[in-house]
């Protein structure tokens, strides 16, 4: 049997909504610091990317600069989402979301939009990006329409699922150590 050996550059946690990704807050919110062990903070480990107050799941931690620059570089990293929209999500909203949307921060797109279900003036989606933009995702939805009320596509839940083939495997306010063979196949995915 194989032996398995924690990575010493990587942490993951299952972040729940309610936590801001940031070392502390000047409003006394919650922090993703507060879910982990308080050497993670006294030791410099931070997070990789951000994921909204409102968004949860998948978020990773390192000590180690480069590592953090390969994941967080645009065009450098898969990431894959389950959303769910208010409204319909058409056709149309779903093409434009793959070739480019005019926000007020820019323009944004995705790599792979599919529609997982619509019902109840709702659309659960998988949204895959490889750039990651100050809410990227809750951007690129406001500013599409939808066509029955004119009314902007909102995203009422947000969950990352994966950072390529990495996937949770524990509870929602947990955190784990990767295993040094997803270090691997994650850091050999951006080299």
């Amino acid at each position: 049997m194989k032996e398995t050996t924690n990575s010493k550059n990587l942490i993951a946690l299952n972040k729940p909504k309610g936590y801001i990704v940031t070392r502390s807050d000047e409003l006394g919110r919650k922090t993703v610091y507060d879910l982990l062990p308080d050497w993670v903070f006294n030791d410099g480990w931070m997070p990789i990317g951000r994921l909204d107050l409102e968004s949860k799941w998948l978020l990773l931690f390192t000590k180690d600069g480069r590592i953090g620059n390969k994941l967080t570089t645009p065009w450098g990293c898969e990431k894959v989402y389950e959303i769910m929209v208010r409204w319909y999500v058409t056709d149309e909203h779903i093409t434009s979301a793959l070739k480019w949307v005019e926000t007020w921060i820019g323009i944004l797109k995705a790599s792979v939009v599919e529609k997982i279900w619509n019902a109840w003036a709702k659309t659960k989606l998988k949204v895959i990006i490889n750039e990651g933009k100050n809410r990227h995702i809750r951007r690129l939805f406001w500013a599409m329409k939808d066509p029955k009320f004119g009314t902007p596509l909102k995203v009422l839940s947000l969950s990352r699922i994966s950072i390529w083939s990495l996937q949770l495997d524990i509870e929602s306010g947990k955190w784990r150590y990767l295993l040094e063979e997803e270090e691997r196949m994650l850091l050999k995915k951006l080299s």
